[in-house]
């Protein structure tokens, strides 16, 4: 059996779950650590393995659940960067995107074709720039030294292929279309667990439910939200990565935010089947592993602003334009719409006043980088003995070389999401064959008992929305809960079967 090296590959010491947390907050509550980290999203868990990776003891602290910013990476980003000028961001993307690929993290991250529908109204101007950023897109890649079997280079295809690669596409004045590929993370949420149960393999601690009141230079102020009782947590230096909520820690460092309109279709009523959509005015198209597709718009403004109907018709019109108006609400899924970082551009930076660093970066891409410079500015900050960060070399839970995984012989859809752990659910199931069925289409009982006893799944929620696909859609969430709720009950008490 492929396995991941240690200590990621050590099941024992990276499993997250209930009676960890209750005997670690403790220990937690009672030392010092050397660096506590705020925030559970993807950039937190990079910020807590970084360190923990570097022999530095951590401390992570979550008010919610692990969590990463939603499903569907923008996969237009370096075409943004590019068409900003912006070279050397779009360069530490590629570089960033290859070290996710090649080494830390090829089970979460797919190849995905992007097409850009080159129709009448299209101009040859605009035809030829978008030619030179995805020619540009690729020579990055290339210096990145990701395999062209991997991402293949772009090209024009004329408008058949174009439609054989979205069936739903417009036929009226489709002219040709350019094809390109990204690195598609399905689902970044399954990316911050992966980062989280590593770090917690190198020693860190990883506290969910337990919400920050106030933090300073050497430690947080805490309440355990399953008990209520307050605590302080010391530490030598604190990262404050707790995203869009970062003011509400540290005022000065309440980032600039961008408002996105996220719609959740079925992917059959768009007509996508394997190929992302860009589209002018930074709307995105995604298929999603699940049969669903992400429709994704972005632009400033507040939630009242750009969460209303208004937006929604919007979106939805602007993509039926593309699609020869397949798509109205009733083919709407779930809208998941919400506040995100505005910067792509990692930041790491200490306040002059409290002495926290605070960092940001909205691309679980680049978050690595990120999360190693705001380890640098803490271990400053702290005085604090530590190498240079490691994490570019650190294989998270599950990953094993790209070429090796199909010969684990599990269920793609598994292999997508667990890597080399699919083949430990599928011992589960042998066990106890009644957890090889299906709860909800895409999520079976073995994966909810896996969510509790190692991926620190403390309720039904946290299983159906962030271990699994299956409660974005809120008609699935309801009729997948008894049975998830049932399963999370026994899981918790003992009552499952044991895996080997």
């Amino acid at each position: 059996m492929i396995t991941t090296p240690l200590p990621a590959g050590s099941l024992r010491a990276t499993s997250l779950n209930a009676a960890r947390r209750a005997s670690e907050l403790p220990d937690a509550a009672g030392g010092r650590a050397d660096v506590l980290v705020i925030g559970g999203g993807v950039l937190g868990c990079a910020v807590a393995l970084d360190a923990a990776a570097r022999g530095l003891s951590a401390v992570l602290l979550e008010a919610a659940d692990l969590a990463g910013a939603g499903p569907g990476l923008p996969a237009q980003a370096d075409l943004d960067r590019l068409a900003r000028g912006d070279v050397p961001a779009a360069h530490t993307q590629a570089a960033e995107r290859a070290v996710l690929l090649n080494r830390t993290a090829p089970h979460l991250v797919a190849t995905l074709p992007r097409l850009v529908p080159l129709r009448d109204e299209v101009s040859r101007r605009t035809e030829t720039a978008l030619t030179a950023g995805l020619r540009t897109a690729d020579v990055l890649r290339r210096a990145a030294r990701t395999p062209s079997d991997v991402l293949p280079p772009p090209r024009r295809i004329p408008a058949a292929e174009a439609l054989a690669l979205v069936p739903g596409l417009r036929r009226t004045g489709l002219r040709a279309g350019l094809l390109g590929y990204a690195g598609q993370i399905a689902d970044d949420a399954r990316l911050a667990v992966a980062l989280a149960r590593t770090a917690a393999g190198f020693g860190a601690r990883v506290l969910t439910r337990v919400r920050v009141a106030a933090a300073d230079a050497r430690g947080a102020d805490a309440v355990d939200e399953l008990t209520g009782e307050r605590l302080r947590v010391d530490a030598r230096a604190v990262v404050n990565a707790a995203g869009t909520q970062a003011g509400g820690l540290v005022p000065a460092a309440a980032p600039p935010v961008l408002h996105e309109t996220r719609l959740l279709v079925d992917a059959d009523a768009a007509g996508l089947a394997g190929t992302a959509l860009l589209l002018p005015d930074r709307l995105l198209l995604a298929p999603q592993p699940d049969g669903t597709a992400l429709i994704s718009a972005s632009g400033k403004g507040s939630s009242a602003t750009h969460s209303d109907n208004s937006t929604v018709d919007d979106v939805l019109s602007a993509a039926g334009a593309v699609l020869g108006g397949r798509l109205g609400r009733a083919d709407v899924l779930a809208q998941l719409s919400g506040p995100r970082v505005a910067t792509r551009r990692g930041q790491a930076e200490p306040d002059p006043v409290s002495g926290v660093v605070t960092a940001l970066d909205a691309d679980p891409v680049t978050c690595r980088r990120t999360a190693a410079a705001a380890v640098d500015a803490a271990v400053r900050a702290g005085g604090l003995a530590a190498g240079p960060s490691r994490t570019a070399a650190v294989a998270l839970v599950g990953a094993a070389p790209r070429e090796q995984l199909p010969e684990i012989g599990a269920h793609p859809r598994l292999l997508a999401r667990y890597g080399t752990e699919s083949a430990r659910i599928a011992a589960l199931t042998e066990l106890d064959p009644d957890l090889a069925d299906e709860v909800y289409p895409g999520l079976t009982a073995a994966e909810v008992v896996w969510a509790v006893r190692h991926e620190l799944a403390l309720d039904a929620d946290d299983v159906l929305q962030r271990r699994s696909a299956v409660g974005r859609a809120p008609a699935a969430r309801s009729a997948a809960a008894p049975a998830v709720e049932s399963l999370v009950h026994r899981a918790m008490r003992g009552v499952a079967p044991e895996d080997s």
